[in-house]
């Protein structure tokens, strides 16, 4: 199983990356964080790993920290969420916020989730509370206000490809409604208006 990739940046879309490692590239499913945290195109990039292999197909889904990592792996082993789910989940929210939702049971919170709906919820809270407490003491200082979603939507757009200033605006223009929203919502949202 591959549990890392070090490699250079191929390709970049919304969701996934190509990973060129000594002239193999590597299909990479990612998170919006993950996304937002990777280098430019043809810059250095290593990813931790989780393989999943089906019947008909092997995906690998991409973390840039170990923390993400472990929330992905605890996700998975929850009834009915599926590697692709765990890693949408992670698109609207980030890994500590989501421990700390879990372990607090904010059912609202993680229902504001794209994709998780009030049964699901319930059952991340009952299944992971416990398993998630450590890293939910760890996030509980504060959550990231907006102006840090904002900047997070910026490095993902530039990582898309898009010049800064584009970035920049595109940001700008979603500060007033940024506030409480995952990422993955504002990087459709931004990339929307991008499109014109």
């Amino acid at each position: 199983m591959i549990a890392r990739l070090s490699g250079r940046v191929a390709e970049k879309r919304e969701g996934e990356v190509v990973v060129d490692v000594a002239g193999v590239g590597y299909r990479v499913h990612l998170s919006a964080a993950t996304l937002a945290a990777l280098p430019g195109h043809g810059e250095p990039v290593t990813l931790r790993v989780y393989t999943h292999v089906r019947e008909d197909a092997i995906d690998l889904f991409g973390f840039a920290t170990e923390e993400e990592e472990a929330v992905f792996r605890e996700l998975i082993g929850v009834k009915n969420v599926g590697p692709r789910a765990a890693q949408n989940i992670l698109s609207g929210i980030e890994a500590r916020e989501l421990a700390a939702a879990v372990a607090q049971g904010d059912v609202a919170r993680l229902t504001q989730v794209p994709g998780v709906g009030k049964k699901t919820a319930e059952r991340l809270v009952v299944e992971l509370k416990d398993r998630l407490l450590a890293l939910a003491r760890a996030a509980a200082p504060a959550r990231r206000p907006a102006q840090g979603v904002l900047e997070q939507l910026e490095q993902a757009l530039v990582s898309l490809g898009y010049k800064q200033p584009q970035a920049h605006g595109a940001a700008e223009a979603l500060r007033d409604r940024a506030e409480g929203r995952p990422l993955d919502e504002l990087l459709r949202e931004a990339l929307q208006l991008l499109r014109g």
